[in-house]
């Protein structure tokens, strides 16, 4: 980075200082802080969407998928894409609860103030770890665009995470949710620019590295990038990577995605709750996420360019996570415009416009369904913004401590996207069924703690011979498939890479390890094998098996398929297992289900059935064993929730007591009337909402085949 970028960054962070100042003038109490007062229209509500759901760790992991498994890679970010239809829907919820937090909602919803604590406590930790992979990302990101790994002796990340942190706290804890909006509306559009700013540079660079400029446009550039890479690499279902995210895989994402995704804390507020009408919430939310799909294409059509640009980069062998600084520093740097500190400041927006509304969202979860609940229920709205002030810079803080002391990113991500599980049946089956009650709401929660979280842990402590035991370490079997196919000139320059890195690797096994199998040696146009190995994945430990001594590999089978052949062996000898058991998968062992010839991504799919299924259905039975919650508390909550919002304040509390006093008022539109269902029949634009979103679900996807077609054979 030059003098220009670094002036670009620090007027970016004074420019967000800025607007944290100019906000905090306007918020008088609860309300403004946590909500802004709930006026904000279509456009603030389109880009708070767009920026809480859009995280700094996304445009890389796309970018490390997209090397590894071409154009099917896009599917780490963009399993998200159907289940945005469904926000049309749920927006509609988030307006009419007319609550400041989701822990609000389950107080009202079940008359337990505990509930409303745990759900705080679970905000809490999901956010220290959800927001701590985006930190990571950042400083990760960073190394390659600044060309340092070190400041005063110290690691980038002990600066730069800090750092970042800083920026954050004093604009989001000055301003409240009004500075979190108004900044990710300049932070939504920094975002759109990261995702499109490296293709067309990015087409020129490869027109000018291994084309004519003088008769080629940057359009010429897509043609090259078939030319230079192969033709598998642009598949949307398959990939190099023996289908690392096939179909069925996809499904389970998404579906896993639906079903955790409405109990993420900051729903409440970006989800709708702070717009002025339901209008506002709906077209807000859907668009916003539609406007992320959209840039999910940018950052996979960039991975694809970062493909036949650089593969001879031996860093990139090492460590794909590099491939988003690495291009960004490559393409832009030489033009020296300051695009590297743009890009920089852009992914920087990404972190901090989800940060400051993740922050907000917090501090008033733990200001109303703990502090206000249990130290001072009598506080003043002058105390509890004091309050969340303090409080929101301890959610920043605690991602801060976890991004610096936890160095699996991956892990990060994971831990956190499997939280929901605690309370996502509570929210979706207390939103439509009346039976659903407290009792049974804590007896599902502690079920899925112990069996999803805890005994995980706890088990292997108790009986540590499990990880030894044949019977708990046994893995899926290792397919071994050959393929001829003509070289690319990618192919020659990922060997080139490869053995540049080994040769830095030297006596680094572990390095070593890390870099993989040598590529077929090759020049373009000669026919080579690609040997792409999948399987062999434990099947009941989550950080795999390791061998005890010595080990081998039995043959099972060999087959041709075509001009493929394929190879099935079988690990022996003595493991280890490594990590959490897997307890959710003895169900499949004492059932008979062999799972030794499924594929990685089948096996992750298998973790569907009993991390969507078991919560409900143990929640379902423990409602029908324990007694209900209050009638009158029942009525009052659905009768609100039917209540459409009126964007007048004064006319929907008049219309809120209508309906409270006569609770019946919407028995003509119930889906199931004289039922304990209390869902209502779907309007037109409910129904007309919903099938404009799944069509424009389908547009993303052509448009994103298309782009990566163009210049194809």
């Amino acid at each position: 980075m030059t003098w220009i970028d670094y002036v670009v960054v620090a007027v970016y962070f004074i420019v967000m200082i800025a607007i944290g100042l100019w906000a905090m003038g306007r918020v008088k109490g609860q309300e403004d802080y946590f909500m802004g007062g709930r006026g904000f229209g279509k456009l603030l509500q389109t880009f708070a969407a767009f920026g809480a759901g859009t995280g700094a760790h996304e445009p890389i992991q796309v970018g490390r998928t997209g090397w590894t498994s071409g154009l099917s890679g896009v599917w780490s970010a963009l399993m998200w894409l159907f289940v945005t239809p469904v926000y049309w829907i749920t927006a509609v919820w988030y307006r009419r609860m007319r609550h400041l937090t989701l822990g609000d909602w389950f107080v009202e919803r079940y008359e337990s103030k505990a509930l409303g604590a745990a759900y705080a406590v679970f905000a809490i930790i999901f956010y220290m770890f959800y927001l701590s992979t985006m930190l990571s990302a950042i400083a990760k990101f960073a190394v390659p665009l600044m060309g340092i790994d070190q400041i005063a002796g110290l690691d980038l990340k002990y600066v730069l995470i800090p750092g970042l942190a800083g920026i954050v706290i004093v604009y989001g804890v000055l301003g409240g949710l009004t500075a979190a909006y108004w900044t990710d509306l300049i932070q939504g559009i920094f975002i759109i620019l990261l995702s499109v700013l490296l293709i067309p540079y990015g087409l020129w660079a490869l027109v000018k590295e291994f084309g004519d400029p003088s008769t080629q446009g940057f359009m010429d550039g897509f043609t090259i990038m078939h030319e230079r890479v192969s033709s598998d690499y642009f598949s949307l279902f398959t990939g190099p990577s023996a289908g690392e995210f096939p179909l069925q895989y996809i499904v389970a994402l998404t579906l896993l995605a639906l079903v955790g995704i409405v109990v993420q804390p900051h729903f409440i507020a970006t989800g709708g709750g702070s717009a002025k009408s339901e209008n506002e919430a709906r077209i807000g939310l859907v668009v916003g996420n539609f406007l992320k799909r959209l840039c999910t294409v940018g950052w996979a059509i960039t991975a694809l360019i970062a493909l036949a640009l650089l593969a001879g980069r031996p860093e990139l062998a090492v460590d794909p996570d590099l491939v988003w600084g690495i291009a960004a520093r490559e393409i832009l740097g030489p033009l020296n415009l300051g695009l590297v500190g743009l890009m920089l400041a852009c992914l920087m927006a990404a972190m901090m416009s989800s940060a400051d509304t993740y922050m907000i969202v917090s501090s008033a979860l733990i200001t109303r369904n703990l502090y206000a609940a249990y130290v001072n229920p009598s506080a003043t709205d002058r105390e509890s913004v004091k309050v969340a002030r303090v409080t929101g810079l301890a959610i920043i803080v605690g991602a801060s401590v976890v991004a610096i002391t936890m160095a699996n990113v991956f892990a990060q991500f994971t831990f956190a996207i499997e939280l929901p599980i605690l309370f996502a049946a509570p929210f979706w089956i207390g939103m439509f069924w009346r039976r659903a009650n407290a009792t049974a709401v804590w007896i599902t929660i502690v079920f899925s703690a112990l069996f999803f979280f805890i005994l995980p842990l706890v088990i292997p402590m108790l009986s540590p011979e499990m990880r030894t035991d044949p019977a708990w370490t046994t893995t899926t079997n290792r397919i071994v498939k050959s393929i001829k196919r003509t070289a690319t000139p990618a192919d020659v320059a990922r060997h080139e890479a490869w053995g540049e890195a080994m040769e830095q690797a030297k006596d680094d096994k572990k390095l070593r390890e890390k870099i993989g199998a040598e590529p077929p040696q090759c020049e373009a146009g000669d026919p080579i094998e690609v040997i792409l190995v999948s399987g062999d994945k434990s099947i009941f430990w989550s950080g795999g098996v390791k061998p005890v001594g010595e080990e081998s590999l039995e043959m099972i089978s060999t087959v041709r398929d075509g001009d493929a052949s394929i190879l099935t062996q079988r690990r022996t000898g003595q493991l280890q297992g490594e990590g959490q058991f897997k307890l959710d998968f003895l169900l499949y062992h004492y059932i008979g289900v062999d799972l030794a010839n499924v594929s990685k991504a089948t096996l992750e799919t298998l973790r569907l059935p009993t991390r969507v299924l078991l919560p409900f259905l143990v929640l379902i039975v423990a409602s029908f064993l324990t007694p209900r919650t209050s009638e009158s508390v029942l009525d009052r909550y659905y009768a609100k929730m039917k209540t459409e919002v009126d964007p007048d304040p004064e006319t929907d509390r008049r219309n809120l007591e209508q309906s409270y006093n006569d609770p019946k008022r919407f028995e003509d539109r119930r889906l199931f009337p004289g039922t304990d269902i209390e869902a209502l029949r779907p309007r037109k634009s409910d129904v007309y909402g919903f099938a404009i979103s799944v069509a424009v679900c389908f547009v993303v996807i052509a448009l994103l085949v298309w782009l990566a077609g163009i210049g194809a054979a």
